[in-house]
């Protein structure tokens, strides 16, 4: 039983966090804590801790040497995200456990409630320390392989084909298997036939409780899947073509530095003999030199463009207007404008002759029609009108 209180412990950590990450890289690295390794790092950072270690069972006798309880150990790598990469078989026991909790789930499915429930929590536990031991490794693994690739322990190429060689025989393609929901032994796919057992019995069970505990293992196994589905997405985009370029690079770097070393022990293959085409002439320079000279040496030349400008017309109409009260009455309209219009210009144009009818609907005059059939022909600039015969007369004003 631990005396202490669990902020004490928090706080003791927080404030000696630098001895235990020591305790723990040493640990990582050997397996256990040797008697002489404690005095050595707790020496090193001159903190006498070893009581308050033992007392908030941090840390607990292995023999006559030392170890970090798992719980502390688990927190720290967690936190310094300094997994171990486990082998496919720690990963697979996971699914035995699994396996064997869902047979007896459905065997008891209709015994006791209490039993079915605990089951149904202890796969839970159990999908989660799956989910969580996958996630660890794919982490690892893509560490270890970015470090591999850029050769931060200057390792040879030889070696560094062997260990992507290791890491794909031994980790990938074996935890690939184990997330591949088609393959029929992988944990993946023994997780799809749980979530389709969960979701039949979360429907239909008779009890709230168990239905409940059916419902939330469900939402879990959801959740489970794309998890799953997003490393395995790692493994197979990310992580396996990364490796396997270093061992393809490495084995022509490899072959290459080989053959350097004794150039004349074998022949090498005839290589293509290469060529240099250009998308441009070589004489490029020549011909644009020769093309911009002919301008410079050329006299200066004015274009002076010939416009004839025409009259600009205005419909003064005022005037127009006086015009037309002093012939009324017209018999024909639309031939006194053809008339006054020519008196003018050369050629009529439509413009024009629109401009003339609108004096028509002048207050003091007064049109009156022929026939329908009785027309006259204007001849414009761009057109032949046919235009009705119109009589034009005025309106007498009130003395």
């Amino acid at each position: 039983m631990i005396k202490a209180e669990p902020k004490t412990i928090l706080f003791f950590i927080y404030t000696y966090f630098d001895v235990v990450k020591d305790l723990f890289d040493v640990q990582s690295n050997d397996g256990i804590i040797r008697k002489e390794t404690l005095t050595t790092t707790l020496s090193k950072h001159r903190k006498d801790i070893k009581p308050q270690l033992i007392e908030y069972k941090i840390i607990r006798s292995a023999n006559d040497d030392y170890e970090l309880r798992d719980v502390y150990y688990k927190l720290i790598e967690f936190i310094l995200s300094e997994f171990r990469p486990l082998l496919p078989e720690e990963i697979e026991k996971f699914g035995n456990v699994i396996s064997e909790l869902f047979r007896k789930i459905q065997e008891g499915i209709a015994g006791d409630k209490n039993i079915l429930i605990e089951r149904l929590k202890a796969i839970s536990t159990q999908i989660k320390e799956f989910s969580d031991s996958v996630e660890k490794n794919s982490i690892r693994l893509l560490n270890e392989t970015r470090e591999l690739k850029a050769n931060v322990n200057r390792i040879d190429y030889t070696e560094k084909i062997q260990k992507a060689s290791f890491w794909i025989q031994y980790y990938i393609i074996p935890l690939n298997t184990i997330l591949d929901v088609n393959h029929s032994q992988s944990i993946a796919n023994k997780l799809l036939d749980i979530s389709e057992y969960s979701n039949q019995r979360r429907l239909n069970y008779s009890d709230e409780g168990i239905r409940q505990s059916f419902e939330q293992l469900y939402y879990l196994l959801r959740q489970t899947n794309d998890d799953l589905l997003k490393q395995s997405k790692i493994l197979t985009n990310e992580l396996l073509p990364l490796i396997e370029r270093i061992r393809t690079e490495s084995l022509i770097i490899t072959g290459w530095i080989e053959f350097l070393k004794n150039p004349y022990k074998t022949s090498p293959p005839h290589l293509f003999k290469t060529d240099k085409h250009s998308s441009y002439s070589n004489k490029i320079y020549f011909n644009t030199k020769e093309y911009f000279e002919q301008f410079r040496l050329a006299e200066e030349a004015i274009i002076e463009e010939d416009i004839d400008e025409k009259e600009r017309w205005i419909f003064r109409k005022a005037r127009y207007k006086k015009k037309l009260l002093e012939s009324l009455p017209l018999d024909n309209f639309f031939d006194w404008c053809n008339v006054q219009l020519q008196g003018e210009a050369k050629e009529v144009t439509n413009e024009q002759l629109f401009a003339l009818t609108s004096l028509l609907f002048e207050e003091d005059i007064e049109v009156t029609y022929y026939k329908k059939s009785d027309t006259v022909k204007i001849e414009t600039e761009t057109s032949n009108l046919n235009v009705p015969k119109l009589k034009v007369h005025g309106i007498p004003r009130a003395s």
